[in-house]
């Protein structure tokens, strides 16, 4: 098992949602997060006055899919998040020695 991790822009959300859906990979935590890469923030102007947020929001998406999943897994997050412009985000993935699921004692592939 593995557990992918993504970050990206908010707006991109729903898409990366669906493109997991249609994958039938279920299970997504998310979380609203603020950072920033290369970019190094941003500058806004607000009434008039200029100002630099220096982190940015962004949106984390973890998920936990059996192995034989994994590429096509992080194959959907890129295409559905992917704007070509700087600050779409990165996927990591990392393995997961042991899942549990609560209510039934399933574990690992069985647990997710």
């Amino acid at each position: 098992m593995k557990l992918v991790m993504a970050i990206i822009k908010p707006f991109k959300l729903e898409d990366v949602r669906e493109a997991l859906t249609a994958l039938n990979v279920e299970g997504l935590t998310v979380t609203e997060v603020k950072g920033f890469g290369r970019q190094k923030g941003q500058t806004e102007i607000y009434r008039g006055a200029e100002y630099t947020l220096s982190f940015l929001p962004k949106v984390k998406i973890e998920v936990v899919v059996p192995d034989d999943r994994i590429d096509a897994t992080v194959e959907a997050i890129q295409a559905a998040a992917h704007t070509g412009r700087i600050g779409d985000g990165k996927v990591f993935v990392t393995d997961v020695s042991k899942a549990v699921r609560i209510r039934t004692g399933e574990t690992n592939n069985d647990a997710l």
